[in-house]
């Protein structure tokens, strides 16, 4: 059974959906678990859920996600597990032609799913090398692996962004004890169950099967697994 008694992790944008399942599933494991979100009251609302803190900040202002950390630590202790997963969800934007497109849209897209993952990442990683151990899991999307004629083209190429992160900063890492993976979702709970039919599951993702995933690359039993993109998405092979 994964154990990770004494770790103490910090699951961003875990005031609904996939982050409220990656909490729940790290706490049962025995981690001490910090919840963000942008939302004081969805943050408080999940750490009440699974005996958490709950600390709201705006991933995507670096100084917030500094302070932010600074209150774990102060109250839980070092982060050694960070979970990437706020994020722009693939439901919640408008679909476009990239020619179609604003830049301001662009910068929706990237300031969250690209920059909100360098700051929280960057504020904890240098701790983790100094005490040689340590675990980021970035929620990525199957769009950020392949092209679809689905006209998300903005979220998947901010999700591609963070995915190729991940696989660079993973050899820097790497010796000192830190491992940095991404999990590539498919169709999640919440959107219509039709868009699953073709997977080789044909049924909708739920939040908890992505944390158990999460929690095992969290354990020490995942040491030797890093600068992968897992999909966790039904068998979809988009």
């Amino acid at each position: 059974m994964i154990d990770l008694s004494g770790r103490v992790a910090l699951v961003t944008g875990a005031g609904q959906g996939v982050g409220v399942g990656i909490a729940a599933i790290l706490a049962r494991q025995g981690a001490k678990v910090a919840v963000n979100d942008l939302f004081a009251d969805r943050a408080g609302e999940t750490a009440s859920r699974v005996g958490g803190l709950a600390v709201p900040f705006d991933v995507t202002d670096f100084d917030a996600v500094r302070a932010g950390i600074a209150r774990i630590e102060s109250e839980l202790g070092a982060v050694d597990i960070l979970v990437n997963n706020a994020g722009i969800p693939a439901a919640g934007f408008p679909q476009v032609d990239f020619k179609d497109s604003d830049p301001d849209l662009w910068h929706r897209f990237v300031d969250l799913n690209l920059y909100g993952v360098m700051h929280c990442t960057h504020a904890t990683l240098s701790g983790m090398c100094e005490r040689g151990w340590g675990r980021v899991i970035t929620v990525a999307s199957d769009a950020g692996r392949v092209g679809a004629a689905i006209r998300v083209s903005l979220y998947g190429a901010s999700k591609a962004a963070a995915i190729g992160l991940m696989k660079h900063v993973a050899y820097e890492v790497g010796p000192m004890g830190v491992t940095w993976n991404a999990l590539s979702l498919g169709v999640m709970t919440g959107v219509p169950e039709a868009m699953a039919r073709a997977n080789a599951i044909p049924r909708l993702g739920q939040p908890a099967e992505v944390g158990y995933m999460a929690a095992f690359l969290a354990s020490d039993e995942a040491a030797w697994i890093t600068g992968q993109v897992i999909p966790v998405n039904g068998g979809a092979v988009i």
